[in-house]
């Protein structure tokens, strides 16, 4: 078996990880053997010497990540088996079938037991990120395995880790490229740079090498179902839309009107390409190149649902109060922009935001605005994107569905 440095923990420090938390801080190590770099493979043991898991050594704060919790060789057959058993859970909800949808989110961190490393398949592509140096030097055993469980149907293998990777300087003249040169995004497998998906019976383009993420938003998917359900007959704001996905939904479930409302002007090209490939009549359909909180100032607009999807306003807990006011500021306004008895979706997906910090500023925004508001759901991300019970820092997604007196 393959010898792997050692990272020792300080007495008491097993617990968590005894518990099957996937972060061990650097605070927690006692020392090491074998000098370990960003990127390696470490074992992890107590002061008393007893193996307690394996993960990637990262050189931060979270000093390692784990993805194993006994002791083995990390070799294509272990990679294979941990996209296996990914696979399996999403074939287990349907997901795989492509009567629900060809699109899903494959690997989600640590929610799959894999920290650092997210896959997202679009009917035949394969879309990765990597978001740390271990699951980056690992891609060509995680591309084999893909091969193997998708068989022909997988055609494109893309890997989009330039925005998510930090390269360290210390692996300069290795053949992994470093800060200098930085991560290129490049296709693994074939050359196809967009595809078409369908979402429970929806069409969407979804170009993953300009798009946000991945490409597309498959966390929302559930959350666009609740507003096909309740858009019948109303005058619709979608704000922060992206390619257009809950605009879609929304024309599907009968409203009257959607506006669609982004400041970037290839967000509004994709949304306006996405509605027209539906099928849905222009005239019910309305979209505007603008920042959010201009044009909710500046408009007279008055809706009866409107959709908060913004981008992460807090991506450390460094700037959580900043992001805080942010996410009060965004909803006071759109709360004043709603009809009697209209609907707001909002939602945040920052991480360091907790959902008692989120529902608090949503509280603020009511008092602000003046409304009486109740909560009508609870949103979070969909199950191809579980979270651990060891890991709940892995539920990203907050989202209220409130009713706007």
């Amino acid at each position: 078996m393959k010898i792997y440095p050692e990272v020792f923990l300080k007495p008491g420090k097993e617990a968590a990880v005894k518990r099957f938390h996937p972060w061990i801080f650097s605070g927690a190590i006692s020392h090491q053997t074998g000098n370990p770099v960003e990127g390696d493979i470490v074992e992890i043991f107590s002061s008393a010497k007893e193996y307690l898991a394996t993960g990637h050594f990262t050189g931060g704060s979270i000093a390692v990540k784990l993805f194993s919790f006994s002791q083995q060789e990390i070799d294509d057959t272990f990679w294979k088996r941990k996209l296996q058993s990914a696979w399996d859970l999403r074939s287990s909800l349907g997901l795989t079938d492509n009567l629900i949808t060809n699109a899903y989110r494959l690997v989600f961190t640590e929610g799959d037991g894999l920290p650092g490393l997210i896959i997202d398949y679009y009917n035949g592509a394969v879309v990765i990120q990597a978001h740390s140096l271990g699951m980056y030097k690992a891609q060509p055993a995680l591309v084999r395995a893909l091969q193997e469980i998708y068989g022909d149907k997988l055609k494109t293998v893309y890997d989009k880790s330039s925005e998510t990777l930090k390269m360290p300087f210390s692996q300069k003249g290795s053949d992994i490229q470093t800060k200098e040169s930085r991560v290129k995004d490049h296709y693994l497998v074939g050359t196809t740079q967009q595809g078409l998906i369908s979402e429970t019976g929806h069409s969407f383009t979804v170009d993953w090498e300009r798009g946000q993420k991945t490409g597309f938003f498959l966390d929302q998917r559930a959350n666009r179902m609740f507003a096909q359900f309740y858009a019948k007959d109303k005058r619709v704001l979608n704000a922060f839309c992206y390619s257009g996905a809950f605009s879609v939904y929304s024309l599907k479930g009968g409203a009257s009107l959607v506006h669609s409302v982004d400041s970037s002007r290839q967000a509004i090209e994709w949304t306006e390409e996405n509605v027209a490939l539906n099928g849905f009549d222009a005239a019910r359909h309305r979209s505007f190149v603008s920042d959010i909180k201009k044009y909710l100032s500046e408009s007279d607009e008055k809706y009866d649902m409107i959709i908060l999807d913004p981008p992460a306003f807090a991506k450390t807990h460094a700037v959580t109060n900043n992001a805080l006011h942010a996410y009060v500021h965004i909803n006071t306004a759109a709360m004043k922009r709603l009809k009697a008895g209209g609907l707001l979706f909002t939602f945040s997906c920052s991480q360091a935001i907790s959902r008692e910090m989120f529902r608090s500023a949503i509280q603020s925004a009511a008092l602000e605005s003046g409304r009486e508001i109740k909560i009508l759901h609870h949103l979070s991300q969909g199950p191809d994107h579980p979270v651990s019970i060891y890991h709940p820092e892995g539920e990203y997604l907050k989202g209220l569905i409130l009713w706007v007196k």
